[in-house]
């Protein structure tokens, strides 16, 4: 079995943040599809019946979950063909799947989003994950994702903050998720490293941990026990863009979600380390297309689809 070190595993969880987490019920008859077009990020829980994929689930990593021992056992057989009552799987978009009912099947499905700096550790995924058990490993996650997504979405009445808390429980699902796959030894070895190098993977994690520090290339560099130019070049060759690029996109995500959970402009500001309210403005503007004060009413009044 591949053991994922706890504190890596806790960066990752920490560091998926989502744009939108939508839940919504599907009833299907025998025989019922539910297309998964490529492209969009997907969770599915299968509340009750089963479902079986086309093409066919044959990846993934099979758990034989003991409750009453408290057992989990990574079982190398093939994965089986369908997914029944307290499984879950996630799909990241990379190919399109289709799920056939085997019977009368009810299923909790989240359409996701994912923010921009959460996008690379989603990227370190494989697709799909297909977690067989989750009821059993993750009990409370799977009872909440039991309980998501209105039957009857015309008679749901919509409150200010509905779309936070759809948010909020979705991410909660989705993280478990991906616990469950990678703390029960599913994990590839290795995983999970943002840049393959654990002297960049150091410094990702420190602006994670602390989006609001005043991080100059030379502070990333110290982190990094790099020269100011070797970790610069080392840096945007692995991450795609320049430190500074990368330091203000973590900033900008953790904006959104502050300012989703009703934070005001200024309290944002000087938590992530903005000299004035002005700054940050601009910067959120230059990356999202609206002010803070802008964004923050969207998220606080939008109504859920």
């Amino acid at each position: 079995m591949v053991t994922v070190d706890s504190a890596a595993l806790g960066h990752v969880l920490d560091s998926v943040d989502l744009r939108v987490g939508i839940a919504r019920r599907v009833a299907l008859a025998t025989g019922g599809l539910l297309p998964i077009p490529s492209g969009s990020a997907t969770l599915v829980y299968i509340a009750s019946g089963s479902v079986h994929g086309h093409p066919p689930l044959t990846t993934g990593c099979r758990l034989d979950v003991d409750p009453a021992a408290q057992i989990v056992a990574v079982d190398d057989r093939p994965l089986h063909a369908n997914l029944v009552a307290g499984d879950a799987f996630l799909t990241l978009g990379r190919s399109s799947i289709a799920l056939e009912a085997d019977g009368v099947t009810d299923l909790v499905v989240v359409d996701l989003e994912f923010s921009d700096s959460a996008a690379m550790i989603a990227a370190l995924l494989p697709d799909p994950i297909t977690v067989m058990s989750f009821a059993a490993l993750e009990p409370a996650a799977a009872a909440l994702a039991g309980s998501m997504g209105p039957t009857d979405p015309t008679t749901c009445p919509s409150r200010q903050g509905d779309p936070v808390i759809c948010r909020m429980m979705a991410q909660t699902v989705l993280l478990s998720v991906i616990r469950a796959w990678a703390a029960n030894g599913c994990a590839p070895a290795g995983w999970p490293s943002v840049s393959n190098d654990p002297f960049l993977d150091r410094v990702v994690e420190a602006i994670h941990e602390q989006p609001g520090r005043d991080w100059t290339v030379e502070r990333l560099a110290s982190v990094g026990a790099m020269s100011r130019s070797v970790f610069a070049e080392r840096f945007r060759s692995a991450i795609g863009r320049s430190p500074a690029d990368y330091v203000t996109e973590v900033r900008v995500d953790a904006a959104k979600r502050m300012l989703s959970e009703g934070r005001s402009v200024s309290e944002t500001s000087r938590e992530l380390g903005y000299a004035s309210d002005e700054g940050f403005s601009r910067a959120f503007r230059r990356r999202t297309g609206m002010t803070p004060s802008v964004w923050r009413a969207t998220q606080l009044t939008a109504v859920p689809a």
